[in-house]
C-alpha cells in the first residue's frame, strides 16, 4: 500500500489527502471487481465498500485473482474485501453480498459516497446504478468487458454522457452456463434449457453444438461444462425408457424433483436468491385429472398453469419419444427442434413453464 508520503509525491497534497479520506462503491466482485479492489487498496484509498450477489465458483478462479480453491462457495464480496484486508490491514474496507437493485440502496444510501465503480456483467444492473449515481449526484465509472475488449468511462451528471446516452449494440444473446443450468431468474433462461438443453439431450442434438449456452469464453465455464455433460449423460441413460408408458416419469422426476433437490442441497446458493421448489409427479398427475385442458389442442402453450403446464409435458414427450423410436427404426436418426413442428414446440413451452414454477419466475 502507498504511504502518506508516497501518495503526496505521486498526487499533490490536496489529492493525497482525498484519496486517503474518500468513500468508495464498488459493485460487483468478479474479474473486473477483483482488480479494482485491489488497485484501489494498493493506491492508498482507506474507505472501500463492496456489493456483490454471487458467490464463487470453480470456473472463476482462473481470472478472479483474490479468490482460491478453499473459498469456493464463499460470498465473493467477502472474500475479496478479506483479501484486500491482508494488504492493507489498517483500511476500513466492507462487504455486502446483496443485490445492488434491492431497496436499501436507496438514493440516500449512493450519496452517502464520493464514487462509484461498476464492475458488472448484468447490463439492467448497470443501467440502475447509473440512475442512482444521477438522482444521488455522486460520479460514477462505469467498466466492462467484452470478449477481449475492455471499456471504462466517466460518468458525471450535467458534465458528461451518462450509460443510457447511447443505445447498446444489439449482439446475438448468449447466456451462462451456471445460469441456465441452476439460477434462471428470467423466462428465455427457462426457454433456453427447455429447448437447447432438455429437447437436445433427451431427443438426439448434441450440447457441445449449441453457442447459446456457452455464453462467455469456454475457458470460463469448464467446471460448469463438466457438470452439465455429467448430467447429460444421465439424461441419456433415461433412453432405456424411450417410448414406454414409464418415460414422462422418469424424465420428469429427474429434472423437476431429483436436479431440484440437489442444487436445494447447496443452502449458500439460495441466501440471496428465491429457492427453488421440487415438483411432485403423483400430485400435479391429480390435478391435471381434474382440468378440462386438452393438451392435443393446437396452440395450447399460451399461459398454462402448472397442472396444464404438467399435463403439455406428458403428452408431447409421449408423442416426441414415439417418434423418436419409429425414427430410429427406420434411419437411425434423432429429432432436430423445428419452430414449425407443434410437438417440439408444446414441449417447449410446458417443460420450460414447468421450471419457471420451480424457480418462481
Amino acid at each position: 500500500m502507498r504511504t502518506t508520503e508516497q501518495l503526496t509525491r505521486i498526487f499533490g497534497t490536496e489529492a493525497a489527502a482525498r484519496v486517503s479520506t474518500a468513500r468508495l462503491l464498488v459493485v460487483g466482485a468478479g474479474g473486473i471487481g477483483c482488480e479494482l479492489l485491489k488497485d484501489l487498496c494498493m493506491a492508498g484509498f482507506q474507505h472501500i465498500e463492496a456489493v456483490d450477489l454471487d458467490t464463487i465458483d470453480l470456473s472463476n478462479l482462473n481470472r478472479q485473482f483474490l479468490f482460491q480453491r478453499r473459498h469456493i462457495k464463499r460470498p465473493k464480496s467477502e472474500v475479496a474485501i478479506q483479501a484486500i484486508r491482508d494488504f492493507n490491514p489498517g483500511i476500513d474496507a466492507h462487504a455486502r453480498q446483496a443485490n445492488i437493485k434491492e431497496a436499501t440502496f436507496d438514493v440516500d444510501w449512493f450519496a452517502q459516497f464520493d464514487l462509484v465503480l461498476n464492475a458488472l456483467d448484468n447490463l439492467e444492473a448497470r443501467r440502475h446504478v447509473n440512475t442512482m449515481c444521477l438522482a444521488a449526484h455522486v460520479p460514477l465509472v462505469e467498466s466492462g468487458t467484452a470478449g477481449y475488449l475492455g471499456q471504462v468511462t466517466v460518468i458525471r451528471g450535467g458534465e458528461t454522457e451518462c450509460f443510457e446516452c447511447h443505445p447498446k449494440p444489439i449482439e446475438r444473446k448468449t447466456y451462462p452456463i451456471c445460469t441456465i443450468r441452476s439460477t434462471p431468474s428470467a423466462p428465455i433462461h427457462c426457454i433456453v434449457w427447455a429447448k437447447n438443453y432438455l429437447f437436445a439431450q433427451l431427443f438426439g442434438e448434441r450440447l457441445e453444438e449449441d453457442e447459446d449456452m456457452t455464453a462467455e469464453a469456454d475457458a470460463d465455464n469448464l467446471e460448469e461444462l463438466k457438470q452439465l455433460r455429467e448430467e447429460s449423460m444421465a439424461l441419456a441413460r433415461l433412453a432405456d425408457a424411450m417410448g414406454s408408458p414409464e418415460f414422462a416419469r422418469v424424465v420428469f422426476d429427474k429434472v423437476f424433483s431429483f436436479d431440484i433437490a440437489r442444487l436445494l442441497s447447496m443452502p449458500d446458493m439460495w441466501k440471496h436468491r428465491q429457492m427453488p421448489t421440487q415438483l411432485d409427479y403423483e400430485e400435479l398427475e391429480s390435478a391435471s385429472a381434474g382440468s378440462d385442458f386438452d393438451p392435443s389442442s393446437p396452440n395450447t402453450h399460451s399461459h398454462l398453469s402448472l397442472a396444464d403446464a404438467f399435463a403439455l409435458f406428458k403428452f408431447t414427450a409421449g408423442r416426441l419419444a414415439q417418434r423418436l423410436v419409429s425414427s430410429e427404426r427406420e434411419t437411425r436418426g434423432s429429432l432436430s427442434f423445428d419452430k414449425d413442428d407443434e410437438d417440439a414446440l408444446n414441449f417447449v413451452a410446458a417443460t420450460a413453464s414447468l421450471r419457471s414454477y420451480v424457480f418462481g419466475i
